[in-house]
């Protein structure tokens, strides 16, 4: 199988060969491969190289593939916040030495708010992963502001750089 190349900027360039392997380690993905097995299945370096193989076709040329792969995680997704909302619309009742706890002696069984709390818990998780593959959160912005200080000690470096130029003896 022929590899990238180096272009002539430096930069590993896609061949057909590569971008085939590529769609078919998103291909075996989707299908339930670890990334151990889809290094072994294609004769990869490990799974990490079948991981970046992976990613490059989430973000590059093959599309399709990609598509594929992103339905199948929300899929899966789906079935987790299935099974957690069944949960979290279940009664759970406290539970002791193996028996429910009542609030007292023939009255209602103590509720136990626990498993609830945790399927909800789930549920934000499971919406999280959802939005970040689908790209529905906006990128967090970041201010960066320099103190004056550093501005200080930059602009006393730059001026002591600039004597050092003119200092040294220039030949010709």
């Amino acid at each position: 199988m022929t590899k990238g190349t180096r272009g002539g900027r430096g930069r590993f360039e896609r061949n057909p060969d590569t971008a085939a392997r590529d769609a078919e380690a998103a291909r075996l993905r989707v299908r339930g491969f670890t990334y151990r097995q889809i290094a072994d299945e294609l004769g990869m370096a490990g799974p990490g190289k079948a991981h970046e193989a992976v990613q490059r076709i989430l973000k590059e040329t093959v599309q399709e593939a990609a598509d594929d792969l992103r339905l199948v995680e929300l899929e899966r997704l789906d079935r987790m916040y299935q099974a957690a909302l069944k949960v979290l619309e279940t009664e759970h009742y406290a539970i002791s030495h193996g028996k429910v706890i009542y609030l007292e002696e023939g009255g209602s069984p103590l509720a136990d708010d626990g498993p609830v709390l945790a399927a909800m818990d789930r549920l934000l998780k499971i919406q999280e992963r959802r939005a970040k593959l689908l790209g529905l959160d906006a990128p967090a912005k970041t201010n960066v502001t320099v103190s004056d200080a550093i501005t200080s000690e930059i602009e006393q470096l730059a001026a002591q750089l600039g004597m050092a130029e003119e200092s040294e003896p220039t030949s010709t």
